[in-house]
């Protein structure tokens, strides 16, 4: 079974202008497409073929790098996509008094998503994430993800490739990751974490 590209969640120009129209056209018609081609492309005809893309993520960890890199990013960048929304949504109350209780405030919580982001060397992902049953940032280099690891459940991430904001804001990171916090989708974290289990690429 070949996985699909699954749609943007919102209009092209809904983030805008922390992401423009333009930045999506190529972060998810291109780069998000390439890498589940890649994905489709190493499956087929393998006894993986059948399996949910975590289930690929998981058993392509340190026995075909080619594979996990583009099954990773594949799942990366569709929980991306449903961490942003167009307008920020409000988290439920149970994720409300978790980042209360970690991080003080919701905007204390977005200084440090934007330090670690800011902080972080070369390309990857940055992660909100709930780990023993309190929240956590984390960071993944590169292709890597959160998707198959035990004991940790993703509620949102943002994107620090560069191909996420060059285009909008050149090397500037932190006014990507600045821009970005005003787009974040607790809904979508809510979800995340009331399921408590890792979110499942719809594709």
């Amino acid at each position: 079974m070949a996985f699909a590209l699954i749609d943007l969640p919102y209009e092209d120009t809904a983030l805008e202008p922390a992401v423009s129209a333009e930045t999506l056209s190529y972060h998810h018609g291109k780069h998000h497409k390439a890498y589940i081609d890649k994905t489709n492309a190493a499956l087929e005809g393998s006894d993986k073929a059948d399996q949910s893309l975590i289930e690929v993520v998981a058993s392509a960890r340190g026995s075909d790098q080619g594979l996990f890199n583009n099954s990773a990013q594949s799942w990366n960048h569709g929980f991306y996509w449903h961490s942003l929304a167009e307008t920020e949504t409000s988290p439920s109350d149970e994720l409300a008094s978790m980042i209360k209780s970690a991080f003080g405030s919701a905007d204390e919580l977005k200084d440090k998503l934007k330090e670690r982001g800011a902080g972080h060397f070369a390309s990857g992902w940055v992660w909100l994430a709930e780990k023993n049953g309190e929240l956590t940032i984390m960071e993944t280099h590169d292709g890597d993800t959160l998707a198959d690891q035990e004991g940790v459940n993703p509620l949102l991430t943002i994107d620090l490739w560069e191909h996420a904001y060059y285009l909008d804001h050149q090397n500037a990171r932190p006014k990507y990751l600045e821009a970005v916090m005003d787009k974040l989708n607790w809904s979508f974290a809510s979800e995340n974490l009331a399921r408590g289990t890792t979110w499942k690429y719809p594709g």
